[in-house]
């Protein structure tokens, strides 16, 4: 009878829990944040991701009066700071930028990624869409997308792109270039688009297919030439400035996106909050003009489910398009 009684209560114990856990959760969000936000960028200091994080931190910062730390951890393409993301504490006080590199390709291009994107990562949202465009040093002796095909099949395997790191935007769109144009062009990954964009002015690299927020200072002194840019429509940024597609390789568009994502397991209140903040940030005038001058251009999802079935379709989508390309990081 004791025994019975024991078990009788130790299942009301354990219901009560079930039932107080959305209560507990739905409390912690109310008090949420309570402490310093890390934010965890996964890429060099300087780069499209970099600036997007640091803008929408500064605005969350000023709203909830607590300190949100950046904290730039580049390696690998992204893996190395979003393999840190999916060994935190799922409590909401770290959360990662994600680039469409790190999250959504990256599962197709290594056979042993240390974490699952839609298993390990909680999404909270699509943030941002950015420009990229295929940029050159001057002293390459081209002055379009055709030029370009010309040069680089008379010089097979002597021209050097440069990237953010493997299987992120720019990467993904020298890949297809190669493809689409039957060139053989390097490619050279760096730990994000500001250092490669160095060694680009530095003229150690003949071309990038950049973002506008990591090209736009040495676009305006010439220190590099613009060609083209990488989407499948012109940008009213740049409007007299052709797609790579209309201006001689037709079917080619990358585009390049920013997210943000919290471990699994982070209470879906939090999430929900995160997305609710970090959406009214991006909609703030200052923001939007601080952003579209970079070729960055908020694009929020309204949900954390909206991204997340988002998520899954570019993971599908990337997966074909690096099988056509051939390539593989390990």
């Amino acid at each position: 009878m004791k025994s019975l009684i024991v078990h009788a209560a130790a299942g009301l114990t354990a219901s009560g829990l079930l039932i107080a856990l959305p209560a507990w959760a739905q409390s912690a969000a109310t008090y949420y944040p309570n402490k310093p936000i890390r934010m965890i960028v996964p890429v060099a200091p300087g780069g499209g991701g970099d600036i997007t994080t640091r803008v929408i931190a500064a605005k969350l910062g000023e709203r909830w009066g607590q300190q949100i730390i950046v904290d730039n951890r580049a390696g690998a393409g992204g893996i190395v700071g979003l393999e840190i993301l999916a060994r935190a504490a799922p409590d909401g006080y770290t959360i990662a930028q994600g680039g469409v590199g790190p999250v959504a390709v990256t599962p197709s291009l290594h056979t042993k990624l240390p974490y699952d994107p839609l298993k390990d990562f909680a999404p909270i949202m699509r943030a941002a869409t950015a420009l990229n465009v295929l940029v050159v040093h001057p002293s390459l002796p081209v002055q379009s997308v055709k030029d370009l095909i010309a040069h680089a099949r008379a010089n097979p395997n002597k021209l050097n792109f440069g990237s953010s790191g493997p299987g992120r935007a720019d990467h993904l769109a020298g890949e297809l270039f190669n493809m689409l144009a039957g060139v053989r062009m390097q490619h050279v990954p760096y730990k994000g688009g500001a250092p490669a964009m160095t060694d680009l002015v530095a003229g150690n690299l003949q071309l990038i297919f950049a973002t506008v927020s990591t090209a736009a200072a040495h676009m305006k002194t010439g220190r590099i030439r613009t060609i083209a840019n990488t989407s499948a429509k012109r940008s009213d940024l740049f409007p007299d400035l052709p797609t790579i597609a209309e201006a001689g390789l037709p079917g080619f568009a990358i585009d390049n996106w920013y997210s943000f994502v919290a471990p699994a397991g982070t209470p879906k209140a939090i999430v929900d909050k995160l997305n609710v903040e970090m959406t009214r940030a991006l909609n703030l005038p200052d923001v939007k003009e601080r952003l579209h001058v970079l070729g960055i251009v908020p694009f929020p999802t309204a949900s954390p489910e909206e991204f997340r079935s988002y998520l899954a379709a570019e993971i599908q989508k990337y997966a074909k398009l690096i099988k056509a390309v051939g390539i593989k990081a390990d």
